[in-house]
This record gives C-alpha cells, sequence and structure tokens, in this order.
C-alpha cells in the first residue's frame, strides 16, 4: 500500500510541476506582448523592420556643360532588367504578370541583352525563385526596344551612372565621378573633383512596406524625403575651339614621339579659358589611357625657357632703362663669379641691338638687361605676374611653381626661363597683360553655375588683378613679339598664320635632372610658344608647350600654326571669312539625335557637303559642332548609330578634314608630307578597322 501512495504523490508532484511551469510560459507570452522591450530588443521596432525597408534616394548630380550648353558630363540613366518567375504575381490569366514563354522570351531578348539564347533560357528556367536578373546597365535606347516587344512577365529597375557623351574629350579639365561602395557618385578628378559637394545635391529617404521576398507591397503607404538635385555647371570651354585643340594634340600624338604636351586658348580680354587639351588623354567613361591623375595645365611645374623674356624684357622696358637701338655684342658673357652665359647658338650674331636680341632670343641680351634690373627688381616683378603662387583657377591640384634667384647667375638664369618653375595656365595669365595695355586677369574655366531651380548662383567674368605696365611698355613688347615671327629667324616665321596676324615667343627649356643639373640627351627639352592675335588688338591667346618631343621647330609651328588658322575661321577673325559675301557663310546647327536622311537634305540645301559615315538612322555625333561659322561648300561629318563604318573617298580632302574625320570615328592615323590628301593605305569602301592606324601621303 505505500507503494501506491508513493506513486500518487509522485504524479500530484509533476502535474503541479507541469502546471506551474505552463502558468510561467503564459506570464512570459503576456509579458512579451505587452512590453515594448524585452533583454534590451525593441520588439515593435523588430517587428516593423522586418516588414519595412528604408532605401537611401541619390539625388541626381548636376550636369556639366560647355559654355553653349553642349552636354559634357550627364546622369545617364541605366536599367537592370527584371523576368518575373512566380506564378504568384498572375492574378488574371488573360493579362499575366509574370514570364509565360519562357523560350519565346530568351530568343526575343538575346539580341537585345547581347546573351545567348540558351544563357537566358537557362535563368528563367531556375526554380523557386520569384524573380532574377537578366542584365543590369542598359540604356534607354535599349529599354525602349524591349518595351516594344510586350513580354510578360519582364520588368526593370532603375539606376543612373555618369557618362562623358564625348569620351576623351577635355578629359583632365572635367575629370570622371564614379559610384563608391555606398553607391553614391563622386568626382575623383578635374571639375567634377573641384564641386562635387555642388554637383552632388541631397540625398532623400524612402520607407516602404515590404513584402516576404523584400519587395514594396503594392498600394502600400510610404514616407520619407525627396532628393534634391545638384546644380549645373556651364564651364568657359567652346566646342569648337576644343575641339581645334585636341585635334592638335591628336596630331601631336599619333605623328611625333613626346612625354607630354599641352595646348590652351583663352579669350585675352575675359580670361576665360576657351579650349585646353593634353597628351596623354584618356576616355573618361572607361579611363582607358589615364596615366597621372595631375592636369599638365595647373599641376605641372617646369622651366619655361625664353618666353619669359616677354617679362624681363617688359620689366626693362617699365623701369626705363630699355634702349631697343642700343648695341651689345652677342654670344656670350661672362659674370663676376666666372658663370658664362651664352646665345644658343654658342656664338652669337655679333653686334646687334636689344630688339634683334629679342627677336633672335638672345640670352645675352636678356642677362645684361637683368643684371641692370638687380634680383629684387626681376623678382618683383615676376611675383606681381603671378609667378611662384596659384591663380586660384577653378581646378583641383593646382602648383604654385617657384621663383626663388638671389646671386648674379641665377638673375642671369632667371631672366630667360630658367632656374624657376612655371605653370602653363600662370603663363597664360601673365601673358593677358599684353592684350590688355598692362592689365592682368584672372583665369577662369568655369562660366556659371545653376541651381536645380534654374537660379544663377554663381557668375564668373572678367576680373582684373592688378596693372602690371604702361600702355606704352605694352605696345612695346607686341612690337617685339611681332619682329620674334616676322622679322627672326626663318624657323620663326614658320609661326606666321595665313589668315591672322600673330605675335609671339618661343621658348626651348633645359630639364632639370632628378640627381641634380640638367638632362643632356638630344631632345632632353621643354619647347614651348606663347602668342597671341590679332597683332592690332589681341582677342587670344595660345600657350602651347611639349617635353622631350622628337622633332624640330617646324612641327611645333604647323601645330600651332593650324590652331591659329582654325581658330581665327571659326571666330570670324580670318580674312578667308571676313573678305567674302557675307550670304556665303552659313551658321552650323547641332544635328544631333536627327534623323539622317532630312538632315542630309538640309545641308545640301544649305550649301555645305554632308559626309555620312556609318548606315545609321539618326546622328550621334557631328563636327563641325553647332554655331560654327562655314563658307558654302564645306564639309560636315555626320556620324550615325551604326558601328559599321566603310572607308570614303578622302582624295582631295584638306589636312584638317581628314584629321577631324580620323578623330570622329577614334582610328588612329599617321600624315606623311603636308597640303591635301593624295593617297591612303585603306581602301575605299571597304569596312573600317579601328585596330589599324591610316597612313596619309600629303602633297601640296
Amino acid at each position: 500500500m505505500k507503494r501506491k501512495s508513493s506513486i500518487r504523490i509522485n504524479i500530484k508532484l509533476i502535474m503541479l510541476t507541469v502546471s506551474f511551469l505552463f502558468i510561467l510560459i503564459i506570464i512570459k507570452m503576456l509579458y512579451v506582448a505587452l512590453a515594448s522591450d524585452v533583454d534590451g530588443i525593441n520588439l515593435t521596432a523588430f517587428a516593423n523592420n522586418r516588414y519595412t525597408e528604408e532605401k537611401t534616394l541619390y539625388a541626381s548630380r548636376g550636369t556639366i556643360y560647355d559654355r553653349k550648353g553642349e552636354v559634357l558630363a550627364i546622369n545617364a540613366n541605366s536599367y537592370t532588367v527584371i523576368a518575373y518567375l512566380s506564378e504568384s504575381r498572375t492574378k488574371d490569366a488573360d493579362n499575366p504578370q509574370h514570364v509565360v514563354d519562357k523560350p519565346g522570351t530568351a530568343k526575343a531578348l538575346a539580341p537585345i541583352l547581347g546573351r545567348s539564347e540558351e544563357e537566358l533560357l537557362s535563368l528563367l528556367n531556375r526554380e523557386n525563385l520569384y524573380q532574377i536578373e537578366l542584365r543590369r546597365g542598359i540604356t534607354e535606347v535599349e529599354k525602349n526596344q524591349i518595351l516594344e516587344l510586350d513580354l510578360p512577365g519582364i520588368d526593370f529597375e532603375a539606376g543612373y551612372k555618369r557618362s562623358y557623351p564625348l569620351g576623351d574629350y577635355a578629359s583632365y579639365i572635367i575629370g570622371y565621378a564614379r559610384k563608391d561602395d555606398s553607391g553614391e557618385i563622386k568626382g575623383e578628378m578635374g571639375i567634377e573633383n573641384y564641386f562635387n559637394d555642388t554637383l552632388k545635391g541631397q540625398n532623400g529617404w524612402i520607407e516602404y512596406q515590404k513584402d516576404a521576398y523584400g519587395y514594396q507591397l503594392p498600394n502600400a503607404s510610404t514616407i520619407g524625403e525627396e532628393a534634391k538635385k545638384g546644380a549645373d555647371i556651364y564651364l568657359t570651354l567652346d566646342q569648337n575651339i576644343q575641339l581645334i585643340v585636341e585635334n592638335a594634340i591628336n596630331t601631336l600624338e599619333t605623328n611625333y614621339e613626346s612625354g607630354w604636351a599641352t595646348f590652351s586658348v583663352m579669350d585675352a580680354k575675359t580670361g576665360a579659358i576657351l579650349g585646353s587639351a593634353s597628351t596623354p588623354s584618356f576616355n573618361l567613361n572607361t579611363l582607358d589611357g589615364l596615366e597621372s591623375y595631375l592636369n599638365p595645365l595647373t599641376s605641372y611645374v617646369y622651366e619655361p625657357g625664353s618666353v619669359m623674356k616677354i617679362f624681363s624684357f617688359m620689366d626693362a622696358i617699365e623701369e626705363g632703362i630699355y634702349d631697343g637701338k642700343a648695341k651689345f655684342w652677342s654670344g656670350s658673357i661672362e659674370l663676376k663669379d666666372g658663370t658664362k652665359i651664352k646665345d644658343f647658338n654658342n656664338t652669337g650674331w655679333g653686334e646687334i641691338d636689344y630688339d634683334t636680341g629679342f627677336a633672335y632670343s638672345s640670352n645675352v641680351a636678356a642677362t645684361k638687361l637683368a643684371l641692370q634690373l638687380g634680383s629684387e627688381k626681376l623678382r618683383s616683378f615676376y611675383e606681381t605676374l603671378g609667378f611662384g603662387k596659384t591663380t586660384g583657377i577653378e581646378l583641383p591640384g593646382e602648383l604654385s611653381g617657384t621663383i626663388r634667384f638671389n646671386y648674379e647667375s641665377e638673375l642671369a638664369n632667371a631672366s630667360f626661363g630658367q632656374g624657376l618653375t612655371v605653370t602653363p595656365i600662370q603663363m597664360l595669365q601673365a601673358l593677358t597683360t599684353v592684350a590688355n595695355n598692362g592689365v592682368m586677369l584672372k583665369p577662369y574655366i568655369v562660366d556659371k553655375i545653376v541651381d536645380a531651380e534654374g537660379n544663377i548662383i554663381e557668375q564668373n567674368k572678367r576680373t582684373e588683378i592688378a596693372t602690371i605696365a604702361k600702355k606704352e611698355t605694352v605696345d612695346q613688347i607686341k612690337d617685339l613679339m611681332y619682329k620674334m615671327v616676322y622679322g627672326g629667324f626663318e624657323s620663326s616665321k614658320l609661326f606666321a598664320p595665313d589668315n591672322i596676324t600673330l605675335i609671339g615667343k618661343t621658348g626651348t627649356a633645359q630639364i632639370a635632372s632628378g640627381t641634380g643639373g640638367y638632362l643632356k640627351g638630344e631632345y632632353d627639352y621643354i619647347k614651348s610658344f606663347a602668342g597671341l592675335f590679332p597683332y592690332e588688338d589681341p582677342q587670344y591667346i595660345v600657350f602651347f608647350s611639349v617635353k622631350q618631343l622628337i622633332g624640330g621647330t617646324n612641327d611645333i609651328a604647323k601645330i600651332v600654326n593650324n590652331v591659329v588658322e582654325e581658330v581665327a575661321k571659326t571666330m570670324n577673325l580670318s580674312e578667308a571669312i571676313n573678305d567674302v559675301d557675307e550670304s556665303k557663310i552659313i551658321a552650323l546647327s547641332s544635328y544631333i539625335s536627327n534623323q539622317i536622311n532630312p538632315t542630309v537634305e538640309e545641308l545640301k540645301n544649305k550649301g555645305l557637303q554632308p559626309v555620312v559615315l556609318g548606315n545609321g538612322k539618326y546622328v550621334v555625333n557631328q563636327y563641325p559642332l553647332k554655331r560654327a561659322n562655314l563658307l558654302i561648300g564645306t564639309k560636315v561629318f555626320l556620324l550615325t548609330n551604326d558601328t559599321s563604318l566603310v572607308m570614303p573617298n578622302v582624295l582631295g580632302w584638306s589636312t584638317n578634314d581628314i584629321v577631324s574625320f580620323c578623330n570622329l570615328i577614334g582610328l588612329s592615323y599617321h600624315l606623311n608630307g603636308y597640303g591635301v590628301v593624295s593617297g591612303i593605305n585603306l581602301e575605299v569602301g571597304k569596312p573600317i578597322d579601328l585596330t589599324q592606324t591610316l597612313e596619309i601621303t600629303l602633297t601640296p
């Protein structure tokens, strides 16, 4: 009997224990249901987070334009193609919302997405998936092509990327921007970097309810804040002038060996940079060719050579110690410390006057004048011109250079541009004094900044920094620069263009060695040319410099002349334009995105010669660009949306025409001779292989 009593007690104990535990569970459940925090976890927030999603709405980055409103950098729409596979999306069989015909869908999408039918069908046949990505990064055009197919179950997720429509155009000026790990686009070079905060705008956010798959529930309410678009930036670049200097740099890169080169054109009356190109350049979309993050215009410092004689002679004139007709013995001069300064030919030209000394680029003449000025006066004059400090142009990484010199030998070297360092933008700034009767202007690259509402929040214009010299001084310098081009050596006269009067000064400087002294190779020089035109009242300033060019003065002169002549034509300064009937001058329109056939008819009706490149339906690029003033009979190149190009008959084309053609389609070329095209190595009418080089024979 005791055994049965013991069993009853154990059963009662077990039942009491189970009941107690059950009561504890009920209490815990009530606590969890009623409490907002359990073990440090906010249960309400935890539950909401499981069924809500918050996303950053990235602001649309501002667009970069040239001065005439041509797009240089823009946020381009980009889409991810989505295929819905779950039949649960379809509520009405007559209106399917998932992929029904998988083989047919794969076949239709394959040519647009650039993937094989088998590859797409394999993705569409994946099991137990609500949806799947078929391809990322398609364009607006490709999206529209897919929409026209009206395929059930195919959708798009919108995105964007930074796009540069003109590829390597003004690459170091524009710079580039890329998405970082968070998905935000950030500028990494050039204007994109310098004005990143202005361009990027203000991000927003959105919060919405999501389903078990993580997708937004239809008709669910959302909360958030809209993103605010970034401001647009208009550069001072003139697209026609920019293309002219790009062509010049491309010609140099294609036909010569050199370390680097940079060519810029400035509005002499405002300080605006109208064109600036450098080599090596790079493609802004792919970064192909990117070798350095330094912009040669602002971040390359080097000894300028004899172009500095413009300013050492200007100081001597301003100080009243210059007598252009006074005579001196050229060849060499020995300083007090035993240093011997020689003219570039070592022997000189006997007894000549100082005006001739400038035209002949005599180092002895510059040294004699500098010794009369003294280190303090010349250094102070250089500093007033802005050498030794940054100009403040709106580009990142600008360097200041150095103008430290004290001793007699240092003073002598500084008078002809050795022993000190400058940047091309400093040279351009200093040259504005020659164009403005002694007044120096601040250079700038941004014309205006416009916010998302269309309000101009910054407008740049001519800014006078200081009066450097009297008008009489500048007039005398202009005369000396005229004599250098038209009364100097035969090699100097090569710089005289056919359609405008150019004044200028050449420069050849040794390259400093990293171990002290200078490099001794045959081509270890930096050669420069500083010029202004027209002579009577300069409207434009050009500055060209190239390192270690395997070529001579005549090669540099051809490059400079082509730019000056083309700019003069484009800006209606040349006699070729001014001396003809105005009725024969055509102001070109933009035909980009237009259909090709009506465009060709319109150009023919205007008396121009359209050259169609490709068999596409639409114009994707043209040269010259809009607002260019052309004479009747001028060629207008129209590049279509067709990647298969054939070689046109180019016999008789001008050098500029053939170079423009090659640059427009991305074809490498090599020029042999001078004049018009008389022969090429590619067969007319045959497909163009862009990996080949077009060998061009030119004859006068």
